[in-house]
């Protein structure tokens, strides 16, 4: 209890938290603090550029290890297989139909790269250390989850929809995951800091290490006022079945990657992440493509609970418990 409570009062009281806390409330209360729409993109191109270039250059310095390798092989079962799992539980917990209980499942079985970044920046502020080569792990999880959904829509068409029509949504949707921005700037940015290595660390320490965490906190408020407005504007399409999936579902992730993680050897600090990725919610590349893939499965469902509900859980409560679970099960 006691090394929960410090972890829980350590990451409450950072900076990054209490900012986003401040743009929750605010916009929870009706203030309008949001960010440009062109200014949040640029925050978030510049967190995941910083964290994918600095994990390559770790690797590129102390090599891939086979712990990793087993790490990316959990991480990309676990994207793949918790759509399923969650299209279950929404079934059982709900009344959505099919189309939007794959989809909502889509985002609970991809992961947020912010959070990541969150549960890095606590781990290194407790002295925990970790693989830089998590980042590709992070990376690989994003896309098994979205294929995983459409092929739960192949299964169930929108009503009206030609089988023509219906593929090449899939195929639009499909070359979208694979193209966006997410992944290509996280697996770039990765691959162009494990071939510079050292040197490229020494040429750009200043611009992808000490702005970064100032850089965290402006685009958590920003994230924050986002999140608190939609909660505001969109909170009676929420049912109970819904709020507790909301919870539920990260705690079931969280479950799952501990059980793997343990099983594998991995360290207390790759073990946290693991757990915190299986944990989160996307709220970037899955609403993205599932715009295109299921136009008809209501976004303001998926994002109120992955971002308004999911997201601030696991950065409030969940990670203080993921980092415990780790430091006790390893």
């Amino acid at each position: 209890m006691d090394l929960y409570l410090s972890l829980a009062t350590q990451n409450l009281f950072s900076a990054p938290v209490l900012f986003f806390a401040l743009g929750f409330l605010a916009s929870l209360a009706g203030g309008h603090i949001a960010l440009p729409g062109g200014v949040g993109k640029m925050l978030a191109l510049y967190l995941m550029l910083a964290i994918g270039f600095k994990g390559g250059a770790a690797v590129g310095i102390h090599g891939l290890s086979p712990e990793i390798m087993l790490a990316l092989l959990v991480g990309v079962l676990l994207s793949a297989s918790m759509p399923l799992l969650g299209n279950v539980m929404l079934g059982a917990m709900t009344r959505l139909e099919a189309r939007e209980r794959a989809a909502l499942a889509a985002h609970y079985g991809s992961i947020s790269i912010v959070t990541f970044v969150a549960a890095g920046d606590a781990l290194t502020r407790l002295g925990i250390g970790f693989d830089g080569g998590m980042v590709a792990v992070a990376a690989a999880m994003e896309a098994p989850a979205i294929l995983t959904a459409l092929w739960l829509m192949l299964r169930n068409p929108a009503p009206g929809l030609d089988p023509v029509q219906a593929e090449s949504r899939q195929s639009a949707a499909l070359r979208d995951v694979m193209l966006n921005v997410t992944i290509v700037t996280l697996l770039g940015a990765f691959a162009i800091g494990a071939i510079t290595g050292e040197r490229g660390m020494q040429e750009l320490s200043g611009f992808v290490t000490d702005p970064f965490r100032g850089v965290l906190c402006l685009f958590l408020l920003d994230l924050g006022a986002i999140a608190g407005n939609g909660l505001r504007r969109d909170w009676r399409v929420l049912t109970p079945g819904l709020l507790g999936f909301a919870v539920v579902m990260p705690l079931v992730g969280a479950a799952f990657a501990l059980a793997f993680a343990v099983a594998f050897g991995l360290s207390v600090g790759n073990t946290a992440l693991l757990v915190t990725l299986a944990a989160s919610a996307s709220y970037i590349a899955v609403p993205a493509a599932m715009r295109i893939a299921a136009p008809d499965a209501r976004p303001e469902i998926c994002l109120s609970l992955s971002l308004g509900l999911t997201f601030p859980f696991n950065l409030l409560a969940g990670m203080p418990v993921y980092i415990q679970l780790a430091n006790a099960a390893v």
